[in-house]
């Protein structure tokens, strides 16, 4: 089994270009779809303390949805985690996990870094 987990969404060129990048480097990763296999709170609050990061600074801030609904909210940890597991598309991507590091996968030299 690979050390290396990515939360991948196909639909999105950067996350391919993060898979592409791992298999070119001999590295068979996990393949969370975390569109369809939405992670539990307990994976996404894991997911934040690996990347080291605050659970906001995961959430996509460009997307149509947190414009909508979330712009402008005061929310904290657990709520964060709360509506990027009840709306994954709010989830940042890609997100590469190598044993306990985690990054994200924007810009892609965050990805390399993981695998030195």
């Amino acid at each position: 089994m690979s050390d290396y987990t990515i939360y991948h969404n196909p639909r999105c060129s950067k996350s391919r270009e993060a898979l592409a990048l791992l298999k070119d480097n001999g590295i068979t990763p996990k393949v969370v779809e975390y569109l369809k296999d939405t992670p539990t709170r307990k994976e996404l609050e894991l997911l934040v303390m690996q990347l080291g990061i605050k659970a906001s600074d995961l959430v996509r801030k460009g997307e149509a949805l947190f414009k909508e609904k979330y712009k402008g909210l005061d929310l904290n940890e657990h709520e964060w985690i709360r509506v990027m597991h009840e709306n994954p598309v709010l989830m940042e991507r890609p997100v590469v996990v190598k044993g306990h590091k985690a990054v994200i996968g924007r810009p892609m030299e965050n990805v390399q870094d993981l695998l030195a």
